[in-house]
């Protein structure tokens, strides 16, 4: 991993340019469309001219946050003409997907924003704080740091960020540092419960009913350890689903009592997996069992995509959960 740029050095570049594209990974989160908005607003705050990105838009569960409909699909984005391109909670360059690699290809400065352990710094300019619990709470400390205008777009997109990477500051990755930045937001006028019920509390039916469907799937090892389910592309369409409908649902096995491993097995199309794993234990790295197959992400969250079928990727990823979890 290459050396940390400076809040500083970014600083400089954020001044010296005119135009500039923020951009996430495909399928984003809260923390990818939170993380744009926000540091795509305070850039609009300095008079800079700004295109917010992503592979696949902004998902329909994040489109109560102000500015939302500023974010373009990619493929469908037209004269993106910029200077400065800042790559936003994306662990591999390539994760923004084609057409916003595409996009962005004529930029003169790459900035890579993240808290990925993986990361491998591909940024002209990187900042990767792997200690960071979300990189919308590094985008805040950046704005901060630099006194950069956070406008009440810049404000909920930065909680929105944080509390849903952070399981609603709940994850072992929560620091102080995120709870004062918390109140912060709510002394700059942040509406907590509001904000918290558009995010938590206004689910589509088909979430239910898909939680129900994937109950029905739901295996446990012998030893109670390891829970798993999967997801088949027959069920997707039965149940009229979009990627967003997914997020999120990982958790809720996790959450056994006895589990240390939990892992997610979704059929996408091409014939490719996506493996979603969350790890208890520090001691069982999400993020290296991850890394056999490609994958990556976090100590105890991480990610694959891997060839099909389901069943193969499923025997293979478990095989190497198993070996390691016996040596605990």
């Amino acid at each position: 991993m290459s050396k940390n740029a400076s809040f500083e050095e970014i600083g400089e570049v954020l001044r010296q340019y005119d135009s500039f594209a923020v951009v996430s990974h495909v399928r984003p989160d809260g923390d990818a469309i939170g993380s744009i908005l926000a540091l795509g607003h305070a850039l609009e705050g300095l008079g800079k001219k700004v295109r917010y990105l992503n592979e696949d838009g902004c998902p329909e569960s994040l489109e109560f946050l102000p500015g939302s409909e500023l974010v373009e699909v990619s493929s469908e984005a037209k004269d993106v003409e910029i200077e400065v391109a800042i790559t936003l909670d994306t662990a591999a360059h390539t994760r923004v997907g084609e057409s916003s690699l595409a996009a962005i290809s004529g930029a003169k400065v790459l900035i890579n924003i993240d808290h990925h352990i993986s990361n491998p710094g591909y940024g002209d300019l990187n900042l990767i704080d792997d200690k960071s619990p979300a990189t919308g709470q590094i985008i805040y400390d950046l704005l901060t740091a630099l006194d950069l205008p956070i406008s009440e777009i810049s404000r909920d997109s930065i909680y929105v960020a944080v509390s849903t990477d952070t399981g609603s500051f709940q994850y072992p990755g929560t620091t102080q540092r995120t709870y004062e930045m918390a109140a912060d937001l709510v002394a700059r006028g942040l509406n907590v419960g509001e904000i918290n019920s558009l995010t938590y509390d206004s689910q589509p039916y088909r979430k239910v009913e898909l939680l129900r469907s994937l109950l029905n799937t739901l295996e446990r090892s012998v030893d109670e350890k390891l829970v798993w389910w999967e997801l088949h592309n027959e069920t997707k369409e039965r149940l009229g689903l979009i990627d967003d409908d997914t997020e999120g649902m990982i958790d809720f096995i996790r959450s056994v009592k006895g589990v240390v491993v939990a892992v997610f097995f979704e059929e996408l199309d091409g014939g490719k997996i996506r493996v979603s794993m969350r790890s208890k234990d520090r001691r069982v790295n999400a993020s290296e069992i991850c890394g056999i197959f490609g994958g990556g992400g976090h100590a105890l969250a991480a990610g694959i995509r891997m060839p099909g079928p389901i069943e193969d990727a499923r025997e293979k990823v478990l095989a190497e959960l198993r070996k390691t979890i016996e040596q605990l």
